[in-house]
């Protein structure tokens, strides 16, 4: 460990505040945005498998850009409840993992 490293009863910097609410702003208009994609790949999924069903076509079509464009959105949704920022911390460890 680092002699600049905190302990966790130092009191945050205006600094990391600032840093955090950047961070928190962030994943917020991520999540926001997951939720507008999954809404606009719903609708639009829904009127192609409309326009398959008026038009009676034998092979199910649709399926290619649900599973396709499915695959955008599950990467959408792994960016934005899953994935975490990195860290200083993170980069540390792997620093250490690397020297070892």
């Amino acid at each position: 460990m680092s002699t600049d490293d905190r302990s966790t009863d130092e009191p945050r910097t205006s600094e990391d505040s600032a840093d955090l609410r950047e961070l928190a702003r962030r994943r917020v208009e991520q999540k926001r945005g997951f939720w507008l994609h999954l809404a606009i790949y719903i609708a639009i999924n829904g009127l192609l498998i409309a326009i398959w069903s008026w038009t009676g076509a034998p092979f199910f079509w649709p399926v290619i850009p649900l599973v396709l464009w499915g695959v955008g959105v599950l990467a959408n949704a792994w960016s934005a409840f899953v994935e975490r920022p990195v860290t200083d911390e993170r980069i540390q460890r792997e620093i250490n993992r690397m020297r070892r």
